[in-house]
């Protein structure tokens, strides 16, 4: 890790799997699953990949909270997962990808696949975008970044438009979290269960 005369911070390989602390996820995942904390919806049995060759991202946040569904056998779970949020990214070559097994009537595995933002001068848009990862692995380049913020804290005053954790779900406010006015992903390979924007811009 090395610091640079703008203010950035760049890893060459940002491996992540980032939870705040065991205990306080374990309790917010028992919240969720028995009902007793609101999630903004429910995620499928099934996570997803997203392959991207670059992602761009404004007010960059990151926090940990719980994704709460259920399971391909109709049984609830809750998985900790690493919220990254954006005020506004631009994505360019992304491809998106699931494998559903075992489908009804057919009972094969059916892959789904999706492909955006293939040509560099047509990225995809997004803003108040958040992707509840449970891995990420990327290089990765920040500007002006805080570690260590409480995530309720996330929002800075001198940037209007940053944003804090996700509206409409839980996450503990005291939990640790970090920030940066500009994130800059490279080679970006992740898992996730959810992915949620104000706006989602596809050409």
């Amino acid at each position: 890790m090395s610091s640079q005369v703008r203010g950035g911070t760049r890893w060459k390989r940002f491996a992540l799997v980032m939870v705040p602390s065991v205990v306080a996820t374990a309790a917010v995942g028992v919240g969720l699953a028995q009902g007793a904390l609101a999630a903004s919806f429910s995620v499928s049995g099934q996570s997803f990949k997203v392959r991207t060759d670059k992602l761009e991202g404004e007010d960059f946040v990151q926090y940990g909270s719980v994704a709460v569904g259920k399971d391909l056998e109709g049984n609830k779970a809750a998985h900790a997962v690493a919220v990254s949020g954006f005020s506004s990214a631009t994505i360019t070559n992304m491809c998106q990808s699931v494998v559903t097994p075992k489908v009804p009537f057919i009972n094969k595995s059916i892959s789904l696949k999706l492909n955006a933002g293939t040509d560099p001068d047509n990225p995809v848009k997004a803003t108040n975008l958040y992707l509840d990862v449970a891995q990420l692995d990327a290089d990765a380049e920040f500007e002006n970044i805080d570690i260590g913020v409480a995530a309720g804290s996330l929002r800075k005053e001198n940037r209007p438009n940053s944003i804090g954790i996700q509206p409409g779900t839980q996450a503990n406010g005291a939990g640790f979290a970090q920030r940066a006015d500009r994130a800059v992903l490279t080679d970006v390979k992740q898992t996730a269960w959810a992915t949620t924007a104000g706006t989602f811009y596809i050409i």
